[in-house]
């Protein structure tokens, strides 16, 4: 018998997988194939998420099962640091700061005995009222793709392995179950599929099928997603397993569709109903076999490596990992409005400071679905801004009920800060019996918070609102009688401590919009979360705007700072397979700051239907005061393709291009220069 060992190769692997095949009964290979149960494990532990759940694993040949936990906040088993959203780590454009995410993640999975982290979310923002929009990075599938891989990065690093989900076109929550997805293929190639495929490109372990339907067929039995084109054209060597619980319809449709696994149980994939399956001729041994394999193989492929450090339980909530929180939520603030530079505030010229509204004083994590971490202390917006002020201003907090009480508070302040948004009730995955979650009817606010903002700014000149969510609130009943904004997400357990640098300048904003804020939500797309059917147009977000023209109250890519940044000499090269974009971008402002510098290509004299530009690079860079950068950023060639459904293949176009390089996605702030290809 061949002996398993630390630092297998592929090729020793993949040998004795072979002989574990050859040796197995029909039973055994079943037994991959799903989970190791769910609701005994739930009963015992008094809740779900507290534990790894175990699925796959052979004692006989020394196979340890999959210990699966999910995300993508941070680990959901309590004590875990929890992060900010996905959303709120999309707006500080720092992939690097996000691969230290997954580190992070990684390392407190191990710490708690698990092997599979299911918490890379890259399923794209179609409309901002999707309900678990905050789990995702937003609207565009390059940046999706550049996030994705990042966390999948950082986890894998510490033998985890990584499951990208929900795959795919997973955009609306309270019909997931049951909506059927229509989408013409270069829709599906170009817009749904891109960042997926980048993620199995940099080698993430596994993929969680999504419940809906794409063109009549559930996800999990989609045998063109996942046969064709995940396990066919993009060549995924490891395994897909269902959502959890109503991932698989049936026995056939499941096995023959290309799923490898049922979570977290076996109830279609049990052994007797997969045996009748394959008695009928309806599946396979080979069908078995493959799955088992690749479930198989792929735990070899983690448990069997070197590890990099030890994982004592100790590293669970440690003060690093909240160090890489507080960062986090830093760097992912947006200041959407600055008139009259009401901030950053000084301290030193204020005597009274009144903090309006509920969410200031509640801990506001976000969904309380499966991507809940539940953490004991968290820093709310109130408490982060009596920690920073200590006992030098006086600061007076009002929950905002009584109208009267709020007219004389504001009256009085120097400073109104008036914290309103959303919670897990609002937006979130969507569980009827607890009356959670879903998605949005309204992007707005709620009427009492509006109404607060009203009687505030009509007391106070000198008001602030802090915004609270995981997608965009329009604000065009408010926003022209508010001098600043600030977006501030659900921001993790470090929130508040976040919020109060930001507010008194010790931090400097940098964070930029992953999505685009309508004036009117009528822009947006059709979207209907009861739908039973849905058609998915090629165009969303920044690109139906562009397409149709209009103007939007926030673009993609939208952030303020409290300095400004000069752009100039913009410059183009092509070289063999790149397109590289060099410009000089100036700190104008007298302290430092970050800029994200993004990269548009636009496809203005394309002979086919495209999108006027598209996102294709960005990065952020520090910048002191009247520091100028000479910033670099490459574009792959094969980045520029579109999907030809006629020849089924990427084609690229011998054609004038426009390279856009600035501070947002909005035209008239992008410089912009022709090569050609």
């Amino acid at each position: 018998m061949i002996e398993i060992k630390k630092g297998m190769n592929e090729s020793e692997i993949d040998d004795y997988v072979n002989y574990v095949l050859e040796h197995m009964s029909l039973e055994e290979k079943i037994a991959q194939m799903s989970g190791n149960g769910l609701f005994m494990k739930v009963i015992e532990d008094k809740g779900f998420g507290k534990r790894a759940y175990d699925a796959a694993g052979s004692k006989k040949f020394n196979i340890p099962p999959f210990k699966f936990t999910d995300g993508p906040r941070g680990v959901i088993i309590p004590g875990s640091t929890c992060f900010p959203v996905s959303m709120a780590r999309a707006a500080s454009w720092d992939i690097d700061l996000e691969q230290r995410v997954g580190d992070v993640i990684g390392k407190e999975v191990r710490a708690h005995g698990g092997n599979l982290f299911g918490g890379v979310c890259i399923n794209l923002l179609r409309h901002p009222a999707w309900g678990r929009a905050q789990e995702t990075y937003g609207e565009d599938p390059f940046l999706l793709s550049e996030f994705g891989v990042a966390l999948t990065r950082g986890v894998q690093k510490h033998n985890v392995m990584a499951t990208a989900k929900h795959f795919a076109a997973n955009s609306i929550e309270n019909a997931r179950f049951k909506v059927n997805v229509k989408m013409d293929e270069r829709t599906l190639r170009e817009v749904y599929l891109p960042h997926f495929k980048r993620c199995i490109e940099e080698g993430c372990a596994t993929i969680m099928s999504a419940y809906n339907k794409i063109r009549g067929k559930y996800c999990g039995h989609n045998n063109y997603l996942l046969r064709d084109i995940l396990k066919g054209d993009w060549n995924f060597k490891g395994f897909v397993h269902s959502d959890w619980m109503y991932g698989v319809k049936d026995t056939v449709g499941g096995v023959a569709g290309g799923l490898d696994v049922e979570m977290p149980r076996a109830k279609y994939f049990k052994v007797k109903k997969i045996k009748n399956a394959l008695e009928a001729g309806k599946i396979t041994e080979a069908m078995i076999d493959d799955a088992a394999g690749r479930v198989m193989r792929t735990i070899l492929n983690y448990v069997t490596k070197e590890d990099p450090q030890n994982y004592e339980n100790e590293l669970i909530g440690c003060k690093e990992h909240y160090k890489v929180a507080l960062e986090t939520a830093e760097k992912g603030m947006v200041l959407l409005k600055n008139e009259n530079e009401i901030l950053p505030l000084n301290k030193n010229k204020i005597s009274k400071l009144v903090v309006f509204g509920k969410y200031a004083k509640v801990k506001n994590t976000g969904d309380h679905g499966s991507s809940n971490v539940a953490v004991k202390k968290v820093i709310t917006p109130l408490m982060g801004i009596k920690r920073y002020l200590g006992d030098s201003i006086e600061v007076v907090y009002d929950d905002g009920k009584d109208q009267k009480s709020v007219k004389n508070t504001a009256k009085e302040a120097d400073v109104a800060i008036i914290v309103v948004g959303l919670n897990y009730k609002d937006e979130g995955e969507y569980i009827k019996e607890f009356r959670t979650g879903g998605d949005r009817d309204t992007l707005s606010l709620h009427d009492k918070d509006i109404e607060l903002i009203n009687t505030v700014s009509a007391e106070n000149k000198n008001s602030i609102v802090v915004l609270i969510g995981g997608s965009a609130i329009t604000m065009e009943e408010w926003k022209d009688q508010i001098p600043s904004i600030l977006m501030a997400w659900y921001s993790g357990v470090e929130g508040g401590n976040a919020l109060a640098k930001i507010l008194f300048g010790d931090i400097n904003p940098g964070g930029k919009l992953p999505f685009t804020i309508p004036k009117d939500p009528k822009h947006l797309p059709y979207f209907d979360k009861n739908a039973d059917e849905i058609e998915y147009g090629y165009y969303h977000g920044y690109t139906l705007f562009d397409k149709n023209g209009y103007e939007p109250a926030f673009p993609f890519g939208f952030g303020l700072s409290y300095v400004t940044f000069s752009y100039s000499d913009l410059q183009v090269d092509v070289k063999n397979d790149k397109v590289i974009g060099t410009v000089d971008v100036k700190n104008t402002g007298k302290i430092a700051g970050d800029e994200v510098v993004q990269l548009y290509i636009g496809f203005e004299q394309s002979q086919i239907d495209r999108p006027l530009k598209l996102l294709k690079g960005f990065k952020r860079i520090p910048l002191k005061q009247n520091e100028t950068k000479n910033v670099k950023i490459e574009v792959s060639r094969k980045n520029l393709a579109w999907y030809n459904p006629e020849s089924k293949s990427w084609e690229i176009e011998k054609i004038t291009y426009t390279l856009y390089m600035g501070g947002s996605s909005k035209n008239d702030e992008l410089l912009s220069i022709k090569f050609e290809l």
